[in-house]
């Protein structure tokens, strides 16, 4: 096994992890708190009222604590496997294309259980909702290309 097949093998899962650690915080940061477009629990308690704010706020608490708990492991499991050399880790494309993946499959994770088997919440909702739900999922297929191939390099 050459180092570069050792290094993509250390770095896939920290690197998968932290990728669906951060691609959660965006998620949650831009489309929860930023653009205002859903909750993590809209679909089941509307933001119009006080009690319906109160749970959506819970649930995108309890949705970022799991997020940020995700790229605490990928941290913690990125250093367990990186002895040497940690700045070059961080500039090598195995690294950033195993997160990019790892963005990904959050988003097809979370688009297929939340957007559509679940139904607890949408990307926007209105007349274009499935539009906007497809268009999740494809771009986390588009990610998890992209990220295979620039760790492939």
């Amino acid at each position: 096994m050459t180092s570069t097949e050792t290094r993509t093998t250390t770095l896939t899962l920290p690197g998968i992890v932290l990728g669906v650690g951060l691609g959660g915080f965006l998620d949650g940061i831009l489309l929860h708190q930023v653009l205002q477009w859903h909750h993590l629990l809209t679909s089941e308690y509307p933001v119009d009222t006080v009690d319906g704010l109160k749970m959506n706020t819970l649930g995108d608490g309890l949705f970022h604590t799991v997020t940020w708990l995700a790229v605490l492991a990928g941290i913690g499991l990125l250093y367990s496997r990186v002895t040497s050399d940690r700045g070059r880790v961080w500039r090598s494309r195995e690294l950033w294309g195993w997160m990019l993946a790892g963005w990904g499959l959050f988003n097809l994770v979370e688009g297929l259980i939340d957007h559509h088997l679940l139904g607890i919440h949408h990307v926007h909702g209105g007349p274009r909702q499935l539009l906007w739900d497809l268009g999740f999922l494809a771009l986390g297929a588009v990610l998890v290309v992209v990220g295979w191939l620039v760790q492939r390099r």
